[in-house]
């Protein structure tokens, strides 16, 4: 893919994540992937940034101007409110383009509309499915995503079933960009002693402990199972929660919960030395974490969903297990009996990174979509 050159000024402002160089989740590894690559491309990149999140508040960091926009601090309003104000300040300010993240910032697509501001959001997954969104939750980020269709001038979906979904729900089309992934060929063994483990002598888990990640069930099948490898749960949530609670408490000498690996060494070496990754995640299209495990090197089980079998090619990148505590554990007893299709998928898995999970390719599309909403305001202005 050729590079896009830059042949006017373009000033992009990005909000609805929790800012830069904050990572915690996949927007936010998005914004920082995105806004480094967009500057050195000669791109103007501001970024909006949950001020409490930020104990020092640098107006620049690597080149990308950061804003730091107060919020209603309460679990429910926090990414609402701050999205507002934030979309509130880029419409305000003389930015040629606002970049939107997460489908619940849909209705302040609305403010761009009135201030005639050109914008595309990535309403990344299947938020009104989650469990964590029963009831109004729910209903509310259904209602938001379809009134993202309807006031941003471009949706950008991650992967082509969530392209079809939008089509299907909401008829509406939208621009597919995939998630990027950094591979890395490389591990360091000696991390692993940390947490007494060996190579190739543990299942892997990584993600927040939630529901619809599933890895409950996971764990379930796990300790139905006869194995005598370990499983090893990387990942928590930050807050209390009964949910992650209950799979913490859970006492057996196999399972190991580490919480959050910060170190990014840690976290590579724990990946690329699994004997198998295990990916529950059921809702959403293209998934950071299971990026990781290709770009890393892992043999990968994931559940049968239609997003898993599009990122993992069919199985040709990985196994399928169905969300059962028995096809779980069969599923273990399974691919503990052939290591050499386990050592075959971990030879082919960086193979599974095609050009579209490649961040500088995820970069050229946007920075391509960027201009082209750029010159469609010019094209507005020249007809009036």
């Amino acid at each position: 893919m050729s590079d896009t050159t830059l042949k006017t000024p373009l000033k992009v402002a990005i909000l609805g994540a929790k800012g830069y160089p904050y990572v915690y989740g996949g927007y936010d590894t998005l914004v920082r992937e995105l806004g480094e690559r967009l500057i050195k491309k000669g791109v103007d990149v501001r970024v909006y940034c949950h001020k409490a999140l930020f104990d020092e508040k640098p107006p620049v960091v690597n080149g990308i101007k950061l804003h730091y926009i107060p919020a209603i601090e309460t679990k429910s309003l926090t990414q609402l409110t701050h999205s507002f104000l934030s979309m509130m300040h880029a419409c305000l300010s003389d930015v040629d383009v606002i970049f939107v993240v997460n489908s619940g910032n849909g209705p302040f697509g609305l403010l761009s509309k009135i201030f005639r501001k050109p914008t595309a959001i990535n309403v990344d997954g299947l938020e009104w499915l989650r469990p964590k969104w029963r009831g109004l939750g729910s209903r509310y980020f259904r209602f938001a995503s379809r009134l993202a269709t309807k006031f941003y001038d471009k949706v950008v979906t991650d992967s082509d079933e969530m392209h079809r979904i939008y089509l299907e729900m909401f008829g509406a089309e939208s621009t597919v960009i995939a998630y990027g992934a950094n591979p890395a060929n490389h591990s360091n063994p000696e991390l692993l002693k940390k947490w007494d483990l060996k190579p190739y002598d543990y299942f892997l888990i990584v993600g927040r402990l939630i529901p619809d990640n599933n890895a409950d069930l996971i764990l379930g099948g796990f300790l139905r199972s006869n194995t005598k490898r370990k499983l090893v749960i990387v990942g928590d949530v930050p807050f209390e929660d009964e949910f992650a609670n209950k799979l913490k408490n859970i006492k057996d000498e196999r399972v190991l919960f580490t919480g959050y690996v910060k170190d990014p060494e840690e976290l590579k070496s724990l990946y690329n030395l699994s004997y198998a990754y295990f990916h529950g995640h059921e809702y959403g299209g293209t998934n950071p974490a299971m990026l990781k495990a290709l770009g890393y090197g892992c043999a990968i089980l994931a559940l049968d969903t239609i997003f898993n079998k599009e990122m993992l090619q069919d199985g040709k990148h990985g196994l399928f297990f169905k969300k059962d505590f028995d096809a779980v554990t069969e599923c273990i007893h399974h691919v503990e009996e052939m290591p050499e299709k386990m050592e075959e998928l971990r030879k082919i898995a960086r193979s599974g990174l095609i050009a579209r999970y490649n961040w500088d390719n995820v970069t050229e599309d946007y920075l391509k979509l960027f201009l082209k909403l750029k010159g469609s305001k010019k094209l507005r202005r020249s007809k009036r």
